[in-house]
C-alpha cells in the first residue's frame, strides 16, 4: 500500500473526502473558464427552487421550530450529551461566544443597518415609509434571524451530540440515521449525505466569507478612500483567511476558543456605543415593542405564503434566501456546536442555543436597525441611509451618530475589526468542521487537513465573487444562489433527522444499540 493509500485511509473517509474534493476542484474551474455560463445556470436554479419549493422551505423551518421545543419541553430533555455523569467540556460564556461567533456573527453586522432600512422602503404588505412599515421592517428582521435559523441548527447539532456522544458513533451528518439504515451510515448513503453536508457547510461558508469581503473593503473605502472593488475584497479575504488559517492550526481552545471570546467583548463594545450616544429610550421603548410584536405574529408570520406577486418577490429575495442559507449552513454550525457541547444537558443545549443567540440578535437589530430608523424618520428621508448599500449602510450609520469625527472614524474601525473576526472564527470553525465531515467524524482531525480546507473555503468564496462580477451581475449573487441550492437537498435530510433522533430518544430507556465503540469519545479541548 503506497503512503498516499495509507494516508487517506488513516486520516479521510476516503469516498467522501475524495469525491468532495473532486466535485468542488471542478466547479471551481467550470465558474472560472465559464463565468456567464455558471451565473446564468445559478440563477435559473435559484428561480427555479423559489417559485417550486418556496412553500417547502416555509412549512419545514416551522416543523423544526416545533420539533426542537417539543424536544427541549419532553422527559428527555434530562439527558447530557455524553455520559450520564459527564460534564462540559467549556465554560458557559465560551460555549456561548463560539456558538454565536459561528452562527450568524457576520450578517449580523452585514444586515444589522441595512436589513431593516430595506424592509422599510419595500415592505410586503403595508404601505413603504411609514410607522407601519418600520414596525413590520422590525418583524421580519427578527424573523430571519431570530428563533427560526437557531432551530434549523439545533436539529442537526443536538442530532449528532446525540448519536457521537452518547451512542458512540462518529460526529458526522450519517450518524443521525442509524436508527433508520443501521451499518449503511458507513456506506453509499452514508457517504452521500455526509456530501450533501461538504458542499452545504462550503457554499454557506463562502456566502458569509463574501459578505464579510465586501463589507471590510466598504470599511476600508469609508475610511482611507481605497477602492471597494472585486481586486479589494480578494485581498481581504486572502487577509483574512490568513488569521483564519492561523486559528484553526491551533485548535479549539487555543485558537477559535480565544479568537471567539474576544470577538464577542468587541461586538459588546460596538452594540454600547450606539446604545449610549444614540437614542436610547428610543431603543428601549422599541426593544419590549417590537419583540412582543414578534412574538405575538410569530405563527402568522412563520406560515404566511404569499399569493401576490410583491409578496412573492419579497419572500423570494428574503425569506427563501435566508431559509436557504441557515440550511445550507446547518451541517457547518450543527456539527460545531455539537463538537463544543459535549456535557450538556438536552434541554440546556436546546434552550442555550435557541434563546440566547436570538435574544442578543433581537438586541443588535433594535441597536443598530432602530437606529437607522429614528435617523430616517426624524430627518424626512435620509438619503445617505436610505440609499446605501448593505456593505456601506453601518458605515453611514456611524457618520451619523452625535459625536466628533474622529469617534465616529474610531467606530467604524471597531466595526471593521468585528467584522474581521467574525469572518476569520466563522471561516476557522467551517474548516474544523468541513475537515470532521471528510474525516470519518473523528472531532480531532490532524493540521493538514485543516489547512487544506481553509485554503478551499476562501478560494470558493473568490471564485463565486468573480464568476459574479465577470457575468456582469452582483457579485454576492452566485453566492447567495450557492446558499440557496445547496440547502433544498439537506432540508430532507434535516426534516429525516428530526425522525431519527425521536425514534433514538424513545429507545432511550430500553438497552443501549450496539456501537461501533465501546464507549463515547470525549473530544479533546486542543482539537488536535
Amino acid at each position: 500500500m503506497s503512503k498516499i493509500q495509507t494516508y487517506l485511509n488513516t486520516h479521510t473517509n476516503p469516498p467522501v473526502f475524495l469525491i468532495s474534493g473532486a466535485i468542488l476542484i471542478l466547479m471551481v474551474a467550470l465558474a472560472i473558464v465559464f463565468p456567464n455560463g455558471f451565473a446564468a445556470a445559478a440563477n435559473a436554479t435559484q428561480a427555479f427552487i423559489g417559485t417550486y419549493f418556496g412553500w417547502f422551505y416555509i412549512l419545514s423551518t416551522t416543523v423544526f421550530l416545533v420539533f426542537v421545543l417539543f424536544i427541549a419541553a419532553s422527559r428527555w430533555g434530562d439527558l447530557r450529551l455524553g455520559e450520564d455523569d459527564s460534564t462540559p467540556e467549556f465554560d458557559t460564556w465560551s460555549w456561548i461566544s463560539m456558538m454565536f461567533t459561528a452562527g450568524m456573527g457576520i450578517g449580523l453586522v452585514y444586515y444589522g443597518v441595512s436589513e431593516p432600512i430595506m424592509h422599510f422602503k419595500n415592505p410586503p404588505v403595508v404601505d413603504a415609509n411609514t410607522a407601519a412599515a418600520a414596525e413590520s421592517a422590525m418583524n421580519y428582521t427578527f424573523f430571519h434571524w431570530g428563533l427560526h435559523p437557531w432551530a434549523i441548527y439545533i436539529v442537526l447539532g443536538l442530532s449528532l451530540g446525540y448519536f457521537s456522544f452518547r451512542r458512540g458513533l462518529p460526529l458526522k451528518p450519517a450518524s443521525a440515521f442509524y436508527p433508520i439504515i443501521g451499518d449503511g451510515i458507513y456506506g453509499p448513503v452514508g457517504h452521500l449525505i455526509d456530501i450533501l453536508a461538504v458542499f452545504g457547510t462550503l457554499f454557506g461558508l463562502a456566502t458569509s466569507i463574501g459578505l464579510g469581503a465586501s463589507q471590510i473593503a466598504a470599511g476600508l473605502s469609508e475610511l482611507f478612500s481605497v477602492s471597494d472593488g472585486l481586486t479589494t475584497q480578494l485581498l481581504v479575504i486572502a487577509a483574512v483567511e490568513a488569521v483564519a488559517i492561523t486559528s484553526v492550526m491551533l485548535g479549539v481552545d487555543a485558537g477559535i476558543r480565544r479568537l471567539s471570546v474576544i470577538n464577542m467583548w468587541l461586538a459588546i463594545a460596538l452594540a454600547l456605543f450606539v446604545f449610549a450616544v444614540g437614542p436610547t429610550l428610543y431603543m428601549l421603548s422599541y426593544l419590549a415593542t417590537d419583540t412582543g410584536y414578534y412574538l405575538q405574529h410569530l405563527v402568522f408570520t412563520s406560515l404566511n405564503i404569499f399569493s401576490d406577486e410583491k409578496g412573492q418577490n419579497f419572500q423570494k429575495a428574503w425569506t427563501l434566501f435566508y431559509w436557504g442559507w441557515w440550511i445550507s449552513w446547518s451541517p457547518f454550525v450543527g456539527m460545531f456546536i455539537a463538537r463544543i457541547s459535549y456535557g450538556y444537558t438536552i434541554r440546556q443545549f436546546i434552550l442555550g442555543t435557541l434563546l440566547v443567540p436570538t435574544g442578543a440578535s433581537v438586541v443588535w437589530f433594535v441597536i443598530f436597525g432602530r437606529t437607522a430608523l429614528h435617523n430616517v424618520m426624524a430627518s424626512g428621508g435620509n438619503p445617505a441611509l436610505m440609499n446605501a448599500d448593505a456593505a456601506h449602510a453601518i458605515f453611514v450609520l456611524m457618520d451619523q451618530l452625535p459625536v466628533a469625527g474622529i469617534i465616529a472614524a474610531i467606530a467604524s474601525v471597531l466595526a471593521i475589526v468585528v467584522v474581521t473576526l467574525f469572518f476569520a472564527t466563522s471561516s476557522d470553525s467551517g474548516s474544523l468542521v468541513v475537515d470532521i465531515l471528510t474525516n470519518g467524524g473523528d472531532p480531532n482531525p490532524i493540521w493538514q487537513q485543516r489547512l487544506f480546507w481553509a485554503v478551499m473555503e476562501g478560494l470558493v468564496a473568490a471564485v463565486l465573487l468573480i464568476a459574479g462580477t465577470v457575468s456582469g451581475g452582483d457579485p454576492l449573487s452566485a453566492l447567495q444562489t450557492a446558499a440557496v441550492t445547496s440547502g433544498l437537498p439537506f432540508c430532507l435530510v434535516l426534516l429525516i433527522m428530526c425522525f431519527t433522533l425521536y425514534k433514538a430518544l424513545g429507545e432511550e430507556t430500553l438497552p443501549a444499540p450496539a456501537r461501533r465503540r465501546d464507549k463515547p469519545v470525549q473530544p479533546t479541548a486542543s482539537g488536535k
